[in-house]
């Protein structure tokens, strides 16, 4: 007598497949909101790195004044420190109010530049006449 033979049949069921879909949604929304945010954390890294740049030109500006006056350049004030730079982009970041705040030879003080997205870092003035 001749049987039909059973085939074998491999693969996920729906179920299965709705399952791994439901777990895949799950951990997409749950990651998803860490990545967004990428902008905010990349504006805060770019206002320090600027701040980070401030302070070492202070430091460098007052090294070069202190071994002759015809290097660097006078700080008298907080925003003196933007023309140590080589380069200062005014128009994503300012100094604060307070870089009208008076730097007295060889004090440091600390400033404040203000970047986008109203992100905010410290950076050290050194006064030099």
């Amino acid at each position: 007598m001749n049987m039909p033979h059973k085939q074998l049949q491999s693969g996920f069921t729906l179920i299965e497949l709705v399952v791994v879909i439901v777990i895949l949604g799950i951990l997409a929304a749950t990651a998803l909101p860490k990545f967004i945010d990428l902008k905010s954390d990349a504006s805060t890294a770019a206002t320090a790195g600027v701040a980070g740049g401030l302070s070492s030109a202070a430091a460098v500006n007052y090294s070069a004044r202190v071994i002759s006056t015809s290097h660097g350049v006078s700080v008298a004030t907080c925003g003196d420190v933007t023309s140590a730079m080589q380069s200062f982009q005014t128009s994503s970041y300012t100094i604060a109010a307070a870089g009208t705040t008076a730097v007295g030879v060889g004090v440091s003080v600390t400033c404040t530049v203000n970047g986008p997205n109203t992100t905010t870092a410290n950076y050290i003035a050194i006064g030099i006449a």
